[in-house]
């Protein structure tokens, strides 16, 4: 009876195996193996020069063929992994008895007994219950898969699919997320690091455990000498090497140039396509700036996070709070940053391109983009456009203004009351500096003669030619707009400053994508963009200002960056910028090739520190991108440009007056031990026909400036005459007019007294004609005679000059006094002693016998 139950039980059993073996075979010829290759792949991102810098992914995985994976990291997983791997025909035997006998005398699962085609197939299709039939399943797909794969293929397909840890699926993304190089290139240690990590691969992380990870690495190196795959001394040797492992965040990709190429190849190829294809992103960027941009940016605001006048939270004690909620799972908890935050973008000016994008300190802590999305004020770093304006308008650089205090009811910056501060030169000891030329205020930012120039030039001229320029943010149609108080985001301000690089014109847009392909070439996405040139203004302009921000960096504002921080000399022009109440510093400047920008500030505005000026906060980051650009793309000079119409010309200009100089310019100034020189006060200028002057200097050589500008008779207007004087005879004087001692209207003295008369004072009208024409003519003879030289013959007896006027003796019959007009009547009419035509000669006086 027992044999027979357990005959029976024996049947029973065979049955049902040789049932579920059946079902489970069939089971497993379900599955469709092509699926195993078919795996999410990242799409990588690449630089202008073709450097990987960031991927886009659900999984960050990107796949390689056999060839491409180092034998050292096959054999390290293969001794970690599966040592009978080449032996066994999808699953070990002997292997599942002993991990089976392991496991019971623990008491728990400490050995694993899967080979390297059975993860493949339980990775591939999802088998993840803890069941005994799961495990029969995952055999016989194993043995499926190796009736119908290689060994080569079998580990190409598991090395690409597995999961490393930190997001990194595959040998290539873990390569190069923890050691920043293609799979090819890793080294024993690196290899056997990476085999390591499969059993636990988080917990294994060297980012995580640095300890636990060198222990599974050198476990890896040990099974490696054990079946002969190394030898003692290659082990002994990659035993002793530490891992050096690069930043989990640039692993992860997580950077604000990377999250902004993100958006832009969903918004063109949509999401599915751009986190599954495995595409190859095409960019603008050129990482070895960008990477300067961020170090230079990290590292410079740390330092003026160290000032003793810093009294804000820094960048550290923010890290360390962040580091303990995320190991604590409270990042639900976790505030925003509110430490000194910065952004730089670099433009390349002839096409747009985007070079450099840092977007703020830290991706992780904060994703908004500084550089494209925060509105600020530009502060002084708007000069420029103010002066642009102007030139467009007639001034030159030469022109003179003024530099005194300026009412602040004309501004309205910081209240309304007051005197408009001077915050704009960068310096604690900042004076007024009266007259100055336009090149002067610029390069020095002088705040009240730049509000001058601009209401010269007009409000609205300013706001059109900012916004010709790429400013699209709505700029407030007030003079403070003048220094900088309106918001603009820094990728505006950078594309509006090509402009003067690029001679008065600027590329239509700034852009980061090239173009999108498949794995083999084939072309998905291309930007298609025309060269568009937006002109903005003339080319004499641009130049004018262009030599003015020149001598900004070389002897004004932006001094520092060759005296301090090492820019080299190269020729470039550039402004700093600084906000009202040091809320905001940028400097902003450029060279032929490239355009940078740098801005640093708060978040929720505020002042940084008193006197955060922009030549200390951007302008020592502005220099270290600029010196790293240089390198790569040779500035070259930027010229002058000329015309049919004349282009710009060069004059000496006297600075004192703003006008053409002469000999006689020169200045009496004080030399350091006391003596009193004369400096010559006269510079080189430039500018075009119509904005040079065309006067002398009026302030040397002349005891006192003219006050009226003095026009020839032929530039005055005149009035219409209402007759023809060519058909009206002229009236002769009898005499010559009777001035007093002075002569103040520059009236011509007479020289010689009129002879006296012989005929009575009243004559007939009949012998008028006669009378008149016999004076003139003894005019003329006096006239004559006065003006000899003592040559050809002199009257007997010379009459003394008049010097005085003669009096007139009185007349029988008073003459009528003339004191309003008086209807004329016509001759027939008129009597002889009321004719406006008579003239009466006054008898000779005695004292004149």
């Amino acid at each position: 009876m027992p044999v027979a139950c357990v005959a029976v039980l024996v049947v029973v059993l065979a049955v049902y195996i040789s049932s579920l073996v059946a079902d489970l075979k069939a089971q497993a010829k379900a599955f469709d193996l092509t699926k195993l290759e078919q795996m999410e792949s990242a799409s990588v991102i690449l630089d202008r020069n073709g450097k990987i810098f960031g991927q886009i992914y659900v999984e960050n995985r990107e796949t390689v063929p056999y060839d491409q994976l180092p034998p050292d990291l096959i054999n390290a997983v293969v001794a970690v992994e599966d040592a009978k791997f080449y032996q066994h025909h999808g699953y070990d035997l002997f292997g599942i008895i002993r991990a089976a006998l392991k496991n019971l005398t623990a008491g728990h699962v400490r050995q694993g007994a899967s080979t390297i085609t059975q993860q493949l197939a339980r990775n591939s299709f999802s088998l993840k219950q803890k069941t005994f039939r799961r495990k029969l399943l995952e055999i016989f797909l194993a043995q499926r898969i190796e009736d119908n794969f290689s060994k080569q293929k079998i580990l190409e397909l598991y090395l690409n699919r597995i999961y490393f840890g930190a997001g990194l699926y595959g040998a290539e993304a873990a390569s190069r997320g923890y050691f920043g190089k293609p799979a090819r290139e890793m080294s024993l240690t690196e290899c056997a690091t990476l085999a390591g990590l499969i059993k636990s691969p988080n917990r294994l992380s060297p980012w995580t455990d640095r300890a636990t990870s060198r222990e599974t690495r050198d476990y890896a190196l040990d099974r490696m000498r054990e079946l002969g795959f190394i030898n003692r001394e290659q082990c002994n040797n990659a035993r002793g090497q530490e891992i050096v492992v690069g930043s989990r965040q640039n692993a992860q990709g997580q950077t604000y140039a990377v999250d902004y190429i993100r958006q832009q190849v969903i918004a063109a190829v949509g999401w599915d396509r751009a986190i599954n294809e495995g595409y190859r992103i095409h960019t603008t960027i050129d990482v070895d700036l960008q990477k300067v941009a961020e170090d230079s940016l990290r590292t410079n605001l740390e330092q003026i996070e160290q000032r003793p006048d810093y009294n804000h939270p820094t960048y550290a004690q923010y890290a360390a709070s962040f580091r303990k909620a995320k190991s604590n799972g409270t990042m639900s908890n976790q505030p925003a940053p509110e430490y000194l935050q910065g952004a730089v973008i670099g433009l390349d000016n002839a096409t747009g391109d985007i070079l450099v994008l840092v977007g703020g300190r830290d991706f992780e802590h904060n994703q908004y983009n500084r550089a494209l999305q925060a509105r600020r004020p530009a502060g002084t770093a708007m000069l420029p456009f103010v002066y642009a304006a102007a030139f467009e308008k007639g001034m030159y650089p030469g022109s003179l203004v003024e530099d005194s205090p300026l009412d602040n009811r004309a501004v309205m910056i910081g209240g309304t009351t007051g005197i408009l501060g001077e915050w704009g030169p960068e310096s604690a000891e900042n004076r007024y500096e009266g007259t100055l030329t336009a090149r002067q205020a610029l390069a020095k930012s002088k705040n009240g003669a730049t509000v001058r120039v601009g209401m010269d030039a007009g409000v609205d001229a300013v706001l059109q030619l900012c916004a010709a320029a790429g400013i699209h943010s709505s700029l407030r149609p007030y003079p403070a707009t003048f220094l900088g108080s309106s918001e603009v985001t820094l990728a505006e301000l950078a594309l509006a400053y090509t402009i003067f690089p690029n001679g008065g014109w600027r590329p239509n847009m700034s852009h980061i994508l090239e173009r999108i392909e498949e794995k083999d070439g084939t072309l998905v996405w291309d930007a298609k963009r025309e060269s568009i040139r937006k002109l903005v203004t003339k080319p004499e302009t641009a130049y004018e200002v262009h030599s003015c921000l020149a001598d900004a960096l070389e002897s004004g504002t932006g001094k520092a960056a060759f005296t301090e921080f090492g820019l080299k000399k190269i020729p470039a022009a550039g402004k700093t910028g600084t906000a009202y109440d040091f809320t905001d510093a940028l400097f902003a400047g450029y060279d032929s090739n490239f355009t940078c920008a740098v801005w640093a500030g708060f978040d929720k505005p505020q002042k940084i520190y008193r006197g955060a000026f922009g030549r200390e906060l951007a302008l020592p980051v502005w220099v270290e991108v600029m010196n790293a650009a240089a390198d790569q793309y040779s500035p070259r000079e930027i010229k002058q440009p000329t015309s049919t119409s004349g282009g710009l010309k060069q004059v000496e200009i006297c600075s004192r007056s703003g006008l053409l100089a002469t000999e006689k310019c020169y200045d009496a100034v004080k030399t350091a031990n006391g003596e009193t020189v004369q400096r010559r006060s006269t510079y080189m200028e430039i500018g075009t026909q119509s904005q040079l002057p065309t006067q002398p200097c009026n302030v040397h050589g002349e005891p006192r400036a003219r006050l009226a500008r003095f026009f020839s008779s032929s530039d005055l207007p005149r009035a219409a005459l209402a007759v023809d004087l060519s058909e009206i005879t002229p009236i002769a004087i009898k005499s010559p007019t009777l001035l007093a001692d002075t002569d103040p209207y520059n009236s011509l003295k007479p020289t010689l007294k009129p002879e006296p008369a012989a005929e009575p004072a009243i004559q007939p009208a009949a012998n008028q004609k006669s009378d008149s024409t016999s004076g003139e003519s003894r005019v003329k003879t006096a006239n004559v005679s006065g003006s000899s030289n003592g040559s050809g013959p002199q009257p007997a007896e010379s009459a003394p000059e008049i010097r005085k006027a003669i009096p007139v003796q009185p007349q029988d019959k008073k003459p009528v006094e003339i004191r309003r007009a008086i209807p004329v009547k016509p001759l027939d009419q008129e009597g002889e002693d009321e004719t406006l035509l008579k003239s009466a000669t006054p008898p000779p006086d005695d004292a004149d016998e």
